[in-house]
């Protein structure tokens, strides 16, 4: 907790003491209160108890060690990509994909005023990515922070008037902050994709749209990831993303995320899953959950 500007503290004492009180309610989220995720986590659990934790690792142990159930957290957003680290974090938490959420995301300018004055920005990388062509117009500087709200409670604990932070709205009121300028994004379409970790998942029963993550390494031969990915064609399932990352540092061996539609135990993906085996070193399904929006 120490970790967080001194005016969020009070904020993630309260917070942490009600998740601590019953963890069986409990959503690890990263971020201050006031951040994204946390905006996040209230809508995906109405009745959940929000955890906040300062970095991504630290949502992940309080899931482990079961200080919370779940923890709710951002893999990618439609303007600025993939969250950083999240590829490396997932495959070695031992948690299990049972949900996604999507958040659509605006952003105000908060300080102590004017915006004549303010300089710099301070906010987590993916807003400040998301609204670099904002503040490139203005002449403000963009300065990199752990999270959106916490970088609000630093600019309150700092007290400079040239220095501002790109935060969700009600960070602004949380720390009592002045909105300088609100909605602001790149594009309209500004949208955050979450996913939900849990310890175990759950069995996917039932009918509507299924989405089933997961990670592979394909052999190092000519032309693998091509046969690799032939089994999803051939048996009609739907890849909605696939990312490739180094691990490691011997620039030899990718390995690759993906999104497929579908579950295990329909005959296409299992077919697709058996085809991708026989061409990979190794393939590991991260969890099945239901879609949250329909793709396509």
């Amino acid at each position: 907790m120490e970790s967080f500007p001194e005016p969020a503290r009070a904020l993630v004492a309260t917070m942490t003491a009600a998740a601590a009180a019953d963890p069986s309610r409990a959503v690890a989220f990263q971020g201050a209160p006031g951040a994204n995720s946390h905006i996040a986590a209230l809508e995906a659990f109405p009745n959940g108890l929000p955890l906040p934790c300062f970095d991504f690792a630290d949502a992940i142990d309080a899931v482990r060690d079961g200080r919370a159930d779940c923890a709710i957290i951002p893999i990618e957003n439609s303007l600025h990509g993939r969250v950083a680290d999240m590829h490396f974090l997932l495959p070695e938490s031992g948690l299990v994909i049972t949900g996604e959420h999507f958040l659509g995301i605006r952003y105000a300018l908060m300080g102590l005023g004017p915006i004549a004055g303010v300089r710099e920005a301070i906010s987590h990388p993916q807003a400040l990515g998301q609204c670099r062509l904002w503040l490139r117009e203005r002449g403000i500087a963009p300065v990199s922070y752990p999270d959106t709200a916490g970088a609000a409670a630093l600019v309150a604990e700092r007290g400079d008037a040239t220095l501002a932070a790109l935060a969700p709205p009600g960070a602004a009121a949380l720390y009592g902050l002045e909105t300088l300028a609100s909605d602001i994004a790149d594009a309209a379409h500004n949208t955050t994709r979450f996913v939900v970790l849990a310890r175990q998942g759950h069995a996917p029963v039932g009918d509507g749209a299924w989405m089933t993550t997961l990670i592979f390494e394909v052999k190092n031969v000519p032309a693998a990831l091509y046969k690799a990915m032939g089994g999803f064609a051939t048996n009609g399932v739907n890849m909605t993303k696939l990312e490739s990352y180094q691990r490691g540092g011997s620039f030899a061996a990718t390995e690759f995320y993906a999104d497929v539609e579908g579950r295990p135990g329909e005959a296409g993906l299992d077919h697709a899953l058996e085809e991708l085996g026989f061409h990979s070193k190794w393939v590991r399904v991260l969890g099945t959950y239901r879609q949250a929006r329909k793709r396509g």
